[in-house]
C-alpha cells in the first residue's frame, strides 16, 4: 500500500465517520432510539431480486434450524421490536446481498433504516429530505427537491400512463435501450424505464422524491386503494441515484403473508430457491402499531459526497479485495 492508498483510505473513514456521527445526532435530536438486531436470521426475505446469502450454524441443534440467512435488511426484526412497544427506533449497520458486485453495488453495505410510529409515509418522506439535506449542507453542497408521483413521473417524461399502459407501449418507450426480454414481466420493464430513461435526466444536485407506486410493487408497503390502487411507498433519488426507499407499513399478517407465498411462487419460476418464511414477524405483525419505515443506502450517499461512481472509493476494501 502507498502513502497515497494511505490517505485516499483515511479521507473515506473520517467522510464515514462524519456521516454516521451526523445520522446518529440527527436522530438522538429527535428522541429516536439507535438499536442493534442480529444479523443472522432463521429466514429471509423471499423478495425475487434480492438473493441472501446462507450459512450454516455448527452448534447443537436444540438452538434452532442449521440454516441461517444474512440479513439483507434489518426491516424484520425491527418490526418485531415496534410490536413489541420499543417506539421509534432506528439501525444503522450491515447488510448482504449476494450477486450485487460492481461500481455501483457491494454485497456488503451499510444501510440506514428507520421507522415512525403514528406516521404516514409523507411525513416520513420529509424528514428523509431533512435529513439528506442536512448532509449534503455538512458536505458543503446545496440541494433542491422535487416531488411527484410515480404516474405524474412516467406522464411527464416519457408521456405513457405507468398504472394502464399495456405492456407493449413500455417496451416500445425503451428507445435504444435493447434488453433480452425473455422473462421479463410489466414490473421489469417499469423498473428498466426508470433505471434506463428517467434517474439519467435527474438534475445532479437534486433530490428527486417520487410517491404512490404501482400496487404490484408493494413489497411491505400499504396499498390504497383509489380508482387504480397504489402503493403508498416513496423512493428518494439523489442525483440520479436512488438513495431511499420508505413505506406506509402493512399491519396485515395475512395479506402479507400471502405477498410472501406469491414471491417465492415467483422464485420458483425463475429458477432461484425458496427461502423460508420469517413466522416470528408475520406473528407480530397483528400488534405492529400504524407506522412508516424507510431504508437509507449509506454508501450511495458517500458516493454522491465524494462525487464518485465507484462505490470502491467510499469503502475500505472493496468485495474482491476484503
Amino acid at each position: 500500500m502507498t502513502i497515497d492508498d494511505g490517505a485516499r483510505l483515511r479521507a473515506a473513514c473520517a467522510r464515514r465517520a462524519a456521516v454516521q456521527a451526523h445520522i446518529r445526532g440527527f436522530f438522538a435530536a429527535r428522541g429516536v432510539l439507535e438499536v442493534e438486531t442480529p444479523v443472522l436470521s432463521v429466514a429471509a426475505n423471499p423478495e425475487p431480486n434480492i438473493e441472501p446469502f446462507v450459512t450454516a450454524f455448527g452448534g447443537h441443534v436444540a438452538h434452532g434450524p442449521r440454516a441461517r440467512w444474512l440479513r439483507p435488511s434489518p426491516e424484520f426484526a425491527l418490526k418485531r421490536l415496534l410490536a413489541a412497544g420499543v417506539g421509534d427506533c432506528y439501525e444503522l449497520g450491515r447488510v448482504f446481498r449476494n450477486g450485487e458486485a460492481g461500481r455501483r453495488h457491494n454485497p456488503e453495505f451499510t444501510m440506514l433504516e428507520w421507522y415512525r410510529v403514528g406516521w404516514d409515509y409523507q411525513r416520513l418522506a420529509q424528514e428523509t429530505i431533512e435529513l439528506v439535506r442536512e448532509l449534503a449542507r455538512a458536505g458543503g453542497r446545496e440541494v433542491e427537491v422535487v416531488t411527484c408521483t410515480y404516474r405524474e413521473l412516467f406522464e411527464r417524461e416519457l408521456g405513457l400512463d405507468p398504472l394502464l399502459a399495456p405492456v407493449e407501449r413500455l417496451r416500445e418507450a425503451l428507445g435504444a435501450v435493447r434488453v433480452d426480454p425473455t422473462g421479463l414481466e410489466r414490473d421489469d420493464w417499469l423498473d428498466l424505464l426508470m433505471s434506463h430513461r428517467l434517474q439519467p435526466r435527474f438534475a445532479p444536485e437534486r433530490i428527486t422524491l417520487v410517491r404512490d407506486f404501482p400496487a404490484t410493487q408493494a413489497a411491505l408497503a400499504r396499498i390504497r386503494d383509489d380508482a387504480v390502487p397504489v402503493a403508498e411507498r416513496f423512493e428518494l433519488y439523489l442525483g440520479g441515484e436512488e438513495l431511499a426507499n420508505g413505506y406506509q407499513e402493512l399491519t396485515a399478517a395475512g395479506e402479507q403473508r400471502a405477498r410472501f407465498v406469491r414471491d417465492n411462487a415467483r422464485r420458483r419460476a425463475r429458477g432461484q430457491s425458496e427461502v423460508p418464511l420469517d413466522e416470528a414477524l408475520l406473528a407480530a405483525l397483528p400488534q405492529l402499531p400504524p407506522c412508516a419505515g424507510v431504508a437509507l443506502g449509506v454508501e450511495r450517499l458517500l458516493m454522491w459526497l465524494a462525487g464518485s461512481d465507484d462505490i470502491a472509493d467510499v469503502l475500505t476494501f472493496a468485495f474482491a479485495r476484503a
